[in-house]
C-alpha cells in the first residue's frame, strides 16, 4: 500500500504536531503543580479498565462495573494507607537516623575482613580502595536518603493530601466510566485519510504503554509485597521499607534489584554478623524473588510488548524528573512509551522510502538486487 503525502501536506503536518508537542510541554510547566491528583486519576482508570470491560461481559452496565472496581480499589488503598504506610514512614525515619552508625558498623566490618580474610599482598594495596569505597558508600546512601526526604517534603507542599485523596478518585471514575466513548470521540476526530496509520500506531502505543503501566505495574506491587513480606519474616531491620522500596523501583532493570539487594545485605552484615545463616536466608529472598520475576512474572504479565530499552528508559525518567519533578517522573514512562512506537514508526516508513534506496535517473527507485526490503 503506498503512502503519498505531498512536500506541503507534510510540512503542515509536521508543523502541526510540532505546536501541539510546544503545547503540552507549555502545559506541564504551567500546571505541573496540580495535575499529580489527575494525573494519578488517568493512570487508575487505565490500568482498571480491562476488568470494567470483563465485567461488562459478564453482564454487568458500565456504571455499576465502574462503582464495584473503584470501591474495592479505593478500599484496599484505604487499608494499606492505614496500616503499611505508617510502617514504612517510620522505619523511614528510623533509617535515616541509622544510616551514619551503619556506615561505620560496615567500615569496621571491612577492616576486619580485610586484616583476617585477605592475603597480605592484597591487604599492602586495598587501603586506597577502602577510603574510596567508604566515599561513595557514604555519598550514595546520603543521595538515596536526600532523595527520598526530597520527594517526600516536595509531594506534600505541592500537593494538599486531601485534595490528592479526594479529586483522585472522583476523576478516576469519570474517566473509567466515559473510558470507551473517549476512544471513541477521539477515533472521530482523526483525518479519514490517516486514519489506518493512526489507529495502528495507537494500537501500537497502548500495547506497550499497558505492557508496562499494567503489566510492569503488577510485578512491581507483587515483588514489593514478596521482598518486604520476606525480609521482615526473616527479621531484617527495616526489611518492609527495603522491601517495598526494591519492588517499586525494580521496573528499571537490574537496577531496582541490585539496589535492593545491596541495601538488605548491608543491614543484614550489620544486624547478623557472624551469623551465616540470616544472611543467608536475606539472600535466598531476594534470588527467589529475581526467580520469580524472571520466570513467571515477567513472561506473564509483562512478555514482550513493553519494548523499552533500559537506558532510554532511565534517560527519560532523569530528564522528565528534572524538568517537572515529580510529576515528570509520572509522565516519563507512557512519553518514552509513545517516543519508541512513534521513531520505530519513522524508522519503518524511512527503510521503505525512496530517501533509503534513492532514485536513479528516471525517477524510479533503486532498491538492491540481491535481498527484499528490509524488515524492521
Amino acid at each position: 500500500m503506498e503512502h503519498h503525502v505531498s512536500g506541503a501536506g507534510l510540512k503542515r503536518q509536521i508543523v502541526f504536531w510540532l505546536v501541539v508537542l510546544a503545547l503540552f510541554i507549555t502545559f506541564l510547566f504551567l500546571f505541573s503543580s496540580i495535575l499529580l491528583p489527575f494525573l494519578m486519576g488517568m493512570a487508575i482508570a487505565y490500568f482498571l479498565d480491562p476488568i470494567a470491560d470483563r465485567l461488562e461481559r459478564l453482564g454487568l452496565s458500565r456504571l455499576m462495573a465502574t462503582v464495584v472496581i473503584l470501591v474495592s480499589f479505593v478500599v484496599v488503598f484505604a487499608l494499606t494507607l492505614m496500616i503499611v504506610i505508617p510502617i514504612i514512614i517510620s522505619q523511614f525515619n528510623d533509617f535515616v537516623q541509622h544510616v551514619p552508625a551503619y556506615v561505620q558498623q560496615l567500615q569496621d566490618f571491612a577492616n576486619h575482613a580485610q586484616t583476617t580474610m585477605l592475603p597480605k599482598w592484597v591487604r599492602n594495596n586495598v587501603g586506597s580502595l577502602k577510603d574510596n569505597f567508604s566515599n561513595i558508600m557514604s555519598e550514595g546512601l546520603g543521595f538515596v536518603v536526600g532523595l527520598f526526604a526530597q520527594i517526600w517534603s516536595s509531594g506534600k507542599a505541592l500537593v494538599n493530601i486531601v485534595s490528592l485523596l479526594i479529586v483522585t478518585p472522583v476523576v478516576a471514575f469519570y474517566i473509567l466510566l466515559d473510558w470507551d466513548r473517549m476512544i471513541a470521540k477521539v477515533d472521530g476526530w482523526i483525518p479519514r485519510d490517516h486514519v489506518a496509520t493512526v489507529r495502528e500506531i495507537a494500537a501500537e502505543i497502548d500495547l506497550a504503554i499497558a505492557g508496562f503501566i499494567r503489566g510492569q505495574g503488577s510485578l512491581c506491587i507483587i515483588l514489593g509485597v514478596y521482598y518486604g513480606v520476606g525480609l521482615s519474616l526473616v527479621g531484617l531491620n527495616f526489611g518492609l521499607l527495603i522491601g517495598f522500596f526494591a519492588g517499586m523501583i525494580s521496573f528499571i532493570p537490574y537496577v531496582g534489584s541490585l539496589v535492593g539487594l545491596v541495601l538488605a545485605v548491608g543491614v543484614a552484615l550489620v544486624q547478623f554478623w557472624p551469623d551465616y545463616l540470616w544472611v543467608g536466608l536475606v539472600l535466598v529472598v531476594f534470588f527467589t524473588g529475581q526467580f520469580l520475576e524472571g520466570n513467571v512474572l515477567q513472561p506473564k504479565l509483562v512478555g514482550s510488548s513493553v519494548g523499552l530499552h533500559p537506558v532510554w528508559l532511565m534517560f527519560a525518567l532523569f530528564a522528565f524528573g528534572a524538568m517537572f519533578g515529580f510529576v515528570g517522573l509520572l509522565v516519563a514512562v507512557p512519553a518514552a512509551a509513545v517516543c519508541g512506537v512513534l521513531v520505530r514508526f519513522a524508522l519503518s516508513r524511512y527503510l521503505h522510502s525512496d530517501l533509503y534506496y534513492g532514485r536513479t535517473s528516471a525517477g524510479t527507485v533503486r532498491k538492491p538486487k540481491a535481498r527484499s526490503n528490509p524488515e524492521t
